[in-house]
């Protein structure tokens, strides 16, 4: 599996277990709605300063997020 699949598919998962959508998630981080969502389709990965915030807002790190089974 890919990074783009892999980082999608488990921001996705993470998204989904927090119990918000993709707006409450882009409100919360400041991260445009339009990004997340080709994130979780896998159609492109986020770049360092998106992924980290992300990580931060999880509290993980972005391996973990990666990684994530």
């Amino acid at each position: 599996m890919e990074f783009n699949e892999s980082f999608g598919n488990n921001l996705k998962y993470l998204r989904e277990q927090h119990g918000i959508t993709q707006l409450q998630l882009s409100r919360e981080t400041g991260i445009a709605q339009s990004k997340i969502s080709r994130w979780e389709a896998g159609i492109n990965a986020p770049s360092l300063y998106d992924a980290l915030v992300l990580s931060d807002y999880y509290g993980m790190t972005v391996n973990e997020i990666a990684k994530l089974d």
